[in-house]
């Protein structure tokens, strides 16, 4: 189980993503996570702590766009990052930011009101990893084999990143996971 309920903010990237290791098919499609069963009070945890969301412009045009995230329960400033805000699409409670990360990982911070800012980028996730500015990775694992897509972090000849696991059990324990194939 995460802890979503820490005082101090924190800054989190967080997914649900397929076994192998994708967050989005490709064209950044979502369909692949119809019928994922998630804990019970899962998404009001984050709807709860949640003061801001910083997105990436892929995300944002082919997956984002007008839908809010937890289903519309959320409600609260996006930042999308982008190269080229003057073609963006407006939209109500979104913020197009053209600057460095680090700069942008700042304004949702300090937007955010004193609770979390969620990352929904692999991208800018994988950006602000590498500069010490993401607290925990936040994983949902689901049940299914993409095959292709949009991978969590992808960085081809970087170094392996090593990873403390929170909660029970040794930070550098492996998780357990067992699956059966579905017969198609």
């Amino acid at each position: 189980m995460t802890d979503c309920t820490s005082q101090a903010p924190k800054v989190l990237w967080h997914f649900l993503m397929s076994l192998d290791g994708f967050v989005a098919g490709p064209d950044h499609e979502m369909d692949w996570m119809a019928g994922t069963w998630l804990r019970p009070g899962l998404h009001a945890e984050y709807i709860e702590t949640t003061g801001a969301v910083l997105a990436g412009r892929n995300g944002y045009d082919s997956a984002i766009g007008d839908s809010r995230p937890y289903g519309g329960a959320w409600q609260g400033p996006i930042f999308v990052l982008t190269h080229h805000p003057e073609d963006a699409r407006p939209a109500q409670d979104i913020t197009f930011l053209s600057c460095p990360v680090d700069e942008a990982v700042r304004i949702a911070l300090d937007a955010a009101g004193g609770k979390n800012v969620e990352v929904f980028s692999p991208t800018i996730g994988r950006q602000l990893l590498d500069r010490g500015l993401i607290d925990e990775i936040d994983l949902h694992i689901a049940p299914v084999l993409l095959g292709q897509g949009i991978r969590l972090y992808d960085r081809p000849g970087g170094a392996p990143v090593r990873l403390h696991r929170l909660g029970d059990g040794p930070p550098t324990a492996a998780v357990d996971v067992r699956y059966r194939p579905v017969p198609a």
